[in-house]
C-alpha cells in the first residue's frame, strides 16, 4: 500500500486551520502530521517532521508565510520542502512573492475542498499548481523587480534547443503547444523539460519561468 502524503498545516486562524486539517485528514491518501499558527513554528516543525507538503498561510505572526516559505523552499535550501500557499488575498504581488520564495503552488482559501486536495496531491508529485499563462503574467508584471543576473544566454548550461524550449515555457506555452511550435512530439518536449529542470536545478515549471525572466531570456 502506498504511503499517505504527509501534510503540515500552518494558519494563524484556529477555525480555518481546524477546517483544513479535518478536510485533509479525511482523505485515505493524505495525513496531517502537524499543525501550527505562525511561520516560525512552521519552519521548526517542517524541519523536524519532514512533511511532503506544507499548506502555508501568508499573513501570520512571528514570521509571515512568504518568509517561512523562503526558509523551507527557497534558493540554497539543502532539502527544500514543497509549499502550497493558501491565502484569502487574491493579489498578484502575493502570488509573485510566493513564487520567488520557492512555493510550488498558490490557492485562495475560498477554493472548494476538492481543489485544495487536488493542489496538495499535485504539489506532492513535484508539479506546480499554477497555470503557466497565469504564472507568466504575474512574473512578467513584476519582472522589473527581478534583479537581472550577470549570465548571458551563452553562459546558461543548456543546449540551443533546450534554450528554445525554456523560452517557450516562460511564454506560457503548454507541452503540446511547444511541440506544435517546434514541430516535435510532446514526448520529446517532456524530455527537454526534464533536462532543463535537472541542468538548472529547478524544481518545476514555475521556477523555470522565474529563471527565464531572471536571466533576461524573455521580457
Amino acid at each position: 500500500m502506498t504511503e499517505p502524503i504527509r501534510v503540515l498545516v500552518c494558519d494563524d486562524q484556529m477555525l480555518i486551520r481546524t477546517g483544513l486539517v479535518t478536510i485533509i485528514d479525511a482523505q485515505p491518501d493524505l495525513e496531517v502530521v502537524g499543525e501550527c499558527g505562525d511561520g516560525q513554528a512552521a519552519v521548526d516543525l517542517a524541519r523536524r517532521l519532514h512533511p511532503d507538503v506544507v499548506v502555508m498561510d501568508v499573513r501570520m505572526p512571528v514570521l509571515d508565510g512568504i518568509a517561512a516559505t523562503g526558509m523551507l523552499a527557497g534558493a540554497g535550501v539543502a532539502k527544500p520542502v514543497k509549499v502550497l500557499v493558501v491565502t484569502t488575498f487574491n493579489l498578484d504581488e502575493y502570488v509573485y512573492k510566493a513564487l520567488r520564495a520557492g512555493a510550488s503552488g498558490f490557492l485562495l482559501k475560498d477554493a472548494p475542498p476538492a481543489q485544495l486536495l487536488h493542489g496538495i496531491r499535485t504539489v506532492a508529485t513535484g508539479a506546480a499548481l499554477l497555470d503557466p499563462e497565469v504564472t507568466r503574467q504575474v512574473v512578467g508584471r513584476y519582472a522589473a523587480r527581478i534583479r537581472p543576473a550577470d549570465d548571458t544566454p551563452q553562459d546558461i548550461p543548456v543546449t540551443p534547443r533546450e534554450l528554445e524550449v525554456l523560452r517557450l515555457i516562460a511564454d506560457g506555452l503548454s507541452n503540446s503547444e511547444i511541440a506544435a511550435t517546434l514541430l516535435i512530439s510532446p514526448e520529446t518536449v517532456k524530455t527537454f523539460v526534464s533536462r532543463i529542470l535537472t541542468k538548472l536545478q529547478l524544481r518545476d515549471r514555475v521556477q523555470a519561468v522565474v529563471y527565464a525572466y531572471r536571466h533576461g531570456l524573455v521580457t
